[in-house]
């Protein structure tokens, strides 16, 4: 890697002649400007305002413009001679802990490497007794045309130089809190904080760069004449609603277990629209849930015993129906009985007087 600045790393007596590398690369694609008509590159051509003449590199100079308009030329041997200790030094002023440093004032790593063999005894001696402590040293340096707030820290096996913003440069947080306040129920915490233990088993080092990816994909494509990769189309997609807090904290836990989210545990639906309840508003819709079902209670307790009632009452007419129907086909029943009897009795009379009516028509005859 390129050396970005060399000198001395101090801490009291102890001097560490070291040089200071980038600690990171970066993958992005860069790109030409074109001209779309003809594919000709756009080229940037310094030239002097007076003359109009194009400069080369070498011709080219610093200068500070004076509020009357007047510059100033700075050479830069007379920035390499300032009076200023941190030009080729990391004084470190003193420790802190690392892991009290806001981290919005870290800026870029870059790593610390011993730049003579001489150095790598007490080189090695900071670093161990940094890890051991948990802090970090805190010093200036000047670089690239500024003076610079930095840290240095162990981690691994080297040193890392992390250079830091000024604290005046710091903007306040104060303007990006929520506009109101806000009360969270146990349950909605306990929720986030069921969430945070379920997508816990991540590592930093699995994620990657998919646009550079995708990006070289269309190149590529592009170069062998075949048609760009296109996104695949949105399928439905969510409404502009707010979604349930409790509904979508729910269905994160379900959907980050593997689980269906409309399975045990009620996800309640990851695409269903719903405002999202604050603490307040819960327990005011808990109040009046209350209310509605006190006031439906007592009638719907009178409404059973009516319709018991009623029940009752129309069971009573309908058994004595019953009886009534019952004693009448009853009696029915032995009328017809005797009935049958009386007409087989004067069947059976009839039957035993005829005999009789032959013999006495006979005696008549013969007298």
């Amino acid at each position: 890697m390129p050396r970005i600045w060399s000198g001395n790393l101090t801490f009291s007596l102890v001097s560490i002649a070291v040089t200071a590398e980038a600690a990171t690369t970066s993958h992005k694609i860069g790109f030409r400007q074109v001209h779309r008509e003809d594919m000709g590159r756009v080229k940037y051509r310094k030239t002097c305002e007076l003359d109009e003449r194009v400069l080369e590199p070498e011709e080219i100079g610093r200068a500070y413009e004076a509020p009357d308009g007047q510059l100033v030329e700075i050479s830069d041997d007379e920035l390499d001679g300032m009076p200023l200790p941190t030009l080729k030094t990391i004084e470190v002023t003193g420790f802190v802990e690392l892991a009290g440093v806001p981290p919005e004032q870290l800026d870029k790593p870059f790593f610390l490497t011993p730049s003579a063999p001489a150095a790598n005894k007490p080189y090695t001696l900071m670093r161990d007794a940094l890890a051991r402590s948990g802090k970090a040293a805190v010093g200036k340096l000047a670089m690239r045309g500024s003076e610079r707030l930095a840290l240095v820290h162990a981690h691994d096996e080297v040193l890392v130089l992390q250079l830091l913003h000024w604290p005046d440069e710091l903007r306040s947080s104060a303007d990006a809190t929520p506009r109101r306040d806000v009360e969270l129920s146990d349950e909605e915490i306990d929720g986030a904080l069921a969430l945070i233990a379920s997508m816990s088993d991540v590592s930093i080092t699995d994620y990657r760069d998919e646009y550079a990816e995708a990006v070289e994909q269309v190149i590529t494509a592009k170069i062998e004449g075949a048609e760009p990769p296109r996104a695949p189309a949105a399928a439905g997609g969510r409404s502009g609603g707010t979604v349930d807090l409790m509904a979508a904290l729910e269905a994160s836990v379900s959907r980050a277990r593997g689980e269906d989210a409309g399975e045990g545990g009620g996800g309640g639906g990851e695409g269903k629209d719903a405002d999202v309840t604050h603490l307040h508003e819960r327990k005011a819709r808990k109040a009046a849930a209350k209310k509605a079902t006190a006031r439906k209670s007592p009638a719907r307790k009178s409404t059973a015993k009516k319709a018991t009632a009623k029940k009752a009452a129309a069971g009573r007419p309908a058994a004595k129906e019953s009886g009534a129907k019952q004693a009448g086909t009853q009696k029915s029943a032995a009328k017809k009985t005797a009935a049958k009897r009386t007409s087989a009795g004067k069947t059976s009379a009839k039957a035993a007087s005829a005999p009789a009516k032959k013999a006495a028509s006979r005696t008549r005859r013969a007298g």
